[in-house]
C-alpha cells in the first residue's frame, strides 16, 4: 500500500473528475494522501477536505511564492487550521528563487516566521526548495524545526542531503527521480537511508515518465516507486511499505488509521 504524501487535491484541475481520480488512486494502491496548503485559501480547502475524507491528511501554510502577502490576519486564522485534528504538518514553506514572485527577504522571514509557528503547535513542516540550496539549509540550522519534517521533491545533492539527515529531516522523491536528466537526486535516492525517505506526486504537478504531457495525479506515484526500488535494488513492495511507516512516524499517524 502506497502513501501519496504530497498532493493538491482542491486543485481546480480535479474538480470535473475529483472522484473518478480518487477511485484511480485506490484501484493503483494509494492507500492514503497528505494535501498540503500553499496560501489561506488552499489551507483551508485542504483541511475542509480531510475532515471529510477518511484517507486523506492536511497540512497548512504560505508558499514562498505568496509569502508577501501574508499578515497577522492570515497567521490566526491557519493556527486555527492547525488545530484541526486530521491537520497534521505546517506547509508547504520555505524558498524559492526560481521563480521570485516574492521578494527573497521577505520569503525568508516568511519561512522562518512558519517554522516558529509549527513548534509551537508540535507539528513537522513541509518545504518548498527551488534554486535555494544554500539559504534554505541556513535557515533550518539557524532556525531548527522541533519535529524535524520533510524536503519535498528532493532537488539537492547527496552533501546538502547528508546534512539535512543530520537535523532529522525526511527526503520525499517524486516525478523527477523517473526523468532521464535526473543524475543528482539518482545519487541521493540511490544513499538514503531506508528509514528517511517517502514518495509523492505533488500532483498536479511534476509528472511522472511515461505520463509527462497529461495531469499528474496520485495514482501514478506507483511509478515513483517503481524507479526508486529499481535504484535501490529492492521491491516495489519494500519501497511501498518503508516510505509509509516513514510518513506515519514523521506525521504522527499510526498505521490503523486510514
Amino acid at each position: 500500500m502506497i502513501w501519496d504524501t504530497h498532493a493538491h487535491l482542491d486543485d481546480a484541475r480535479f474538480r470535473g473528475d475529483f472522484r473518478e481520480t480518487v477511485a484511480r488512486a485506490q484501484a493503483a494502491g494509494v492507500y492514503r494522501i497528505l494535501n498540503p496548503g500553499y496560501d489561506l485559501p488552499s489551507s483551508r480547502a485542504a483541511a475542509e477536505l480531510a475532515s471529510k475524507t477518511p484517507f486523506i491528511w492536511a497540512a497548512v501554510g504560505i508558499h514562498p511564492h505568496d509569502a508577501e502577502g501574508a499578515d497577522q490576519e492570515v497567521w490566526d486564522e491557519l493556527i486555527k487550521l492547525a488545530k484541526q485534528p486530521k491537520v497534521v504538518a505546517w506547509g508547504e514553506i520555505g524558498l524559492d528563487y526560481y521563480r521570485d514572485l516574492s521578494p527573497r527577504r521577505v520569503q525568508k522571514e516568511v519561512f522562518i516566521r512558519q517554522i516558529e509557528l509549527a513548534n509551537g503547535l508540535g507539528l513537522p513542516i513541509i518545504v518548498h526548495n527551488r534554486d535555494a540550496h544554500q539559504d534554505v539549509l541556513t535557515v533550518v540550522k539557524e532556525y531548527p524545526p522541533e519535529k524535524a519534517g520533510v524536503f519535498h521533491v528532493y532537488s539537492g545533492s547527496w552533501e546538502m542531503a547528508k546534512e539535512l539527515l543530520a537535523l532529522g529531516f525526511y527526503l520525499s522523491f517524486g516525478g523527477p527521480l523517473t526523468y532521464k536528466n535526473a543524475r543528482q537526486v539518482l545519487e541521493v535516492a540511490k544513499n538514503v537511508p531506508s528509514d528517511r525517505f517517502m514518495v509523492e506526486t505533488d500532483s498536479p504537478y511534476l509528472t511522472p515518465e511515461p505520463y509527462r504531457g497529461k495531469r499528474n495525479e496520485p495514482a501514478y506515484v506507483r511509478r515513483v516507486v517503481e524507479r526508486l526500488a529499481e535504484v535501490r535494488g529492492e521491491s516495489p513492495e519494500k519501497i511501498a511499505s518503508q516510505a509509509a511507516k516513514n510518513a506515519g512516524r514523521l506525521f504522527g499517524i499510526p498505521d490503523t488509521e486510514g
